[in-house]
Formats: C-alpha cells, structure tokens, sequence
C-alpha cells in the first residue's frame, strides 16, 4: 500500500475537523496548513517535508561569493541562529537584540530583501547565560499560509506567539517554566489544526499542542526534568503519522493530534539536538551528551533497535535518500552509512566544526560549517564526490534553506569585534 504523504493526511483531517475549528474566519482555507508544501516555498524548520530534503526540480547556484551570484543582500539586527523559512512573497526568521533587549520576528520581501516590518514580541528579560553557541533567537519558525508561530524562551517562561502575515499578533500562550541550561533551540511545527511546541528542561518540561486558531492547549505531555533541545517531528513511518521526539534518554512516539503516547523506549542521551529523519520503516536518532550515539529504531512500537554506533552527530541533523543515511558530524566529516544495517560506506573529512544541518537538493548535499565554507557533494554510497565548494561571510550557525532554485543564508560578518548579521539571496545570475 503506498505511503501516505503528510500533506494528504492533514488535508483529510481538515476535511473533518479544521473546517470545524475555522468555521468562523472570513476567508479561512481548510488546507491552510498545507499550502506551502511545494518546491517555491520552504514553510517551518526542516522544510515542507520536515526532512531537509528540498524539491528535486530546482537548479539552486553551484558557486557564490560576496557578489557571485547575490540576488539581493540584507542586513538583519540582533543576533539569531533560527533559519529563515520562505511563504508565497515573504521571508520570516526571529531575531533577539541585545542592545534593545527585544526579541522580535523579522519579515522581509522575498523579491527584494526589503525589510517589511519587525514585531517585538518580548521586550527585556533576556537571559544572556548558557552556551556561548546559542542566541536568545535559535528556533525557525513555522508559517501555515495565513500565519507566523513562533517560539521565545524570555524571562524564565517559553512562549509561543501567532502572528498575521502583516505582522499583527493575534495570540500568545506561556507552554512552561524553563530553568535555562545550554538554551532554547526547539521550533514549533505545524499539523491540521496545531501548532506544536516543546520546552525540554531541568524543570517543568512540556510538549504541547496548540490551536492555530486561538493559542488554546489542546493537549499537553509532561517530559523529564532534564535538559534537551530537539524539536517535534512530524513523519509518516510504518503506515502511520507519528510524532518523534528524542532525548531525555528516551525516544518517544506521539499521536500528534491528540498528544497519546503511541510507543516510548529507552536508548537515546539526555540531551540531543539533531531532528529525526526516517526511511518508512525505521527512525535515526543521534544525541551527544553524555554520551555520542546513532541509532536506527522500528517505529512500529516493538521497541527493537536494528542497530546502533557511537558516532557524535550532535547537532547537525541527517538525511536520509534512497536507503542510505548521510550526516556531516559536528567535527566536520562527511559520512554515509547503509540504512537498514549501519554499515559505513564512506567517510570524508571536510574542515572545521558544523552546527547548521545539511541540505539535500535532487543528488546534491549543500553543507555549511561554522565559518561560511559550504561544500557541495553527491548523495551517493559509492564514494565522497566533491562538486563545489564556496566561502560566505565568517560566522554561519543557521542552517541554508533552498526552494525556487535560490539560496536563504543568514550569516555574519565580523570585524573589529563587531558582529553584524546578514540575510543573502542566492541565486543563478
């Protein structure tokens, strides 16, 4: 029986119940969680398939530079490491300033890079301990076609906020109490009629399920009392939908609409930070603390790990194409394992160290470390293939997003101890 796509099955659960919730909004489509599912847009964290997999009929630049093949440039304030997401005309991404201390979500033209307008949703309150890594605006944010979610730990709490696509706020609810450890990195995902968030840390851990409507909690998971930074995956793995959420030293599978526990065991670290990715049958998680794991998981609820390494891929999330896994671990190789049985087909060192995850574009993986350097390479278990490799900026965190055959980069820049971000289009000229 064929799989069943993640777009047809919130567009059948808005058949029943989304018309329902959204009865009274003038306007209001059924499927407006569904919209942006196609190659032009890149909706929420990981894109529209929720697997860093982009449509394969794009043709996205091979080489850039600071003026190769720039479609347009713009700066954005703060600092953030959330990646840009892309709807219809608009580009979306948070942003904290530290001067101000505001926390904001930054809409810009998509044909141009004007800036369209910023909204302040946190003002003051800004925690500025933890990892030195993070940013007090890490999450991407999610968009349902008519509007912007997004997630801010701000003053000891995390919220969630919706916002018109003009940018006038139409709701926000508290998820939780959150006792800061490294930071906040979870970004909110969107499902038939929910926005869903997660809060993972020492205190009162929660994933929850919101109206997109209204803010209301529909349903609400309490989580361990231990830090973690993953956020909430939607796939469709051994014939059904299923929310995967790793870390706190479990691996766990949510009914995504009404938030039941489907199958829950234990095997992953305490804190994880990579997103899951699936081959139909089986899941792959990683996690870096305390301890370096993959692992490969039936997600029929039997529990069973097929099998499992202790390569660190800590923050970096994998890809999966065509029964092969690929990851670029956090110390900068590049590797490829068989899916079904782990074994390792090739290995690459590339250079320096990776935060932003990988990108798959038809047979292409687009790769950023830390610095700006984006190697291009074949998804292909016979060998590491290098096809390019470009040089954007000095300081890169947030991952690439790639749809209509252009390039999203959010970078900085630095000089005389002065950081300033910049949002790049990129595009073939």
């Amino acid at each position: 029986m064929p799989r069943l796509s993640i777009a047809a099955a919130c567009c059948l659960w808005s058949f029943f119940v989304t018309s329902i919730i959204e009865a009274n909004e003038p306007g209001q489509s059924a499927s407006a969680a569904n919209r942006s599912s196609n190659s032009t847009d890149w909706p929420w964290w990981r894109g529209p398939e929720r697997n860093g997999v982009a449509s394969s009929d794009q043709k996205p630049p091979l080489s850039w530079s600071e003026t190769e093949n720039v479609v347009w440039k713009s700066t954005v304030p703060g600092r953030g490491h959330g990646s840009p997401i892309v709807v219809g005309d608009q580009i979306f991404l948070l942003t904290a300033e530290h001067d101000r201390e505001v926390q904001s979500v930054i809409c810009y033209s998509r044909k141009s890079g004007d800036r369209m307008w910023q909204k302040e949703l946190h003002k003051g309150g800004l925690n500025l301990k933890g990892n030195s890594k993070s940013s007090l605006a890490n999450s991407t944010v999610a968009c349902d076609g008519d509007r912007v979610f997004a997630s801010f730990l701000h003053d000891g709490a995390v919220y969630a906020t919706a916002l018109g696509l003009d940018g006038q706020q139409i709701w926000q609810t508290k998820i939780t109490d959150y006792i800061l450890h490294q930071g906040f990195g979870s970004s909110p995902t969107v499902y038939g009629p929910l926005v869903i968030v997660s809060a993972d840390n020492k205190g009162t851990g929660a994933i929850v399920g919101l109206e997109r409507t209204t803010g209301k909690i529909v349903w609400k998971q309490d989580r361990p009392k231990l830090p973690n930074y993953t956020s909430p995956i939607i796939l469709s793995v051994a014939g059904k939908e299923q929310l995967f959420f790793s870390g706190c030293n479990l691996v766990t599978s949510f009914d995504p609409l009404t938030g039941n526990k489907l199958w829950e065991i234990k095997g992953s670290t305490e804190e994880c930070v990579t997103s899951t990715v699936t081959d139909g049958n089986l899941i792959y998680t990683s996690g870096g603390y305390p301890r370096n794991h993959l692992s490969a998981i039936h997600a029929d609820g039997s529990g069973k790990v097929a099998w499992e390494n202790g390569t660190r891929v800590y923050v970096p999330s994998l890809l999966q194409k065509d029964g092969y896994l690929y990851a670029v671990l956090d110390a900068g190789v590049a590797t490829c394992w068989k899916s079904d049985t782990g074994e390792e087909k090739w290995k690459q060192r590339l250079e320096g160290t990776f935060s932003a995850s990988p990108v798959l574009v038809g047979d292409l993986i687009f790769a950023t470390n830390e610095t700006g350097m984006t190697w291009i390479f074949k998804a292909s278990p016979a060998g590491f293939e290098k096809i390019a490799e470009n040089k954007l900026a000095d300081d890169v965190f947030a991952t690439p997003t790639i749809c209509g055959s252009r390039i999203y980069m959010r970078v900085a820049t630095k000089s005389d101890d002065k950081r300033q971000e910049f949002l790049f289009c990129l595009g073939n000229n």
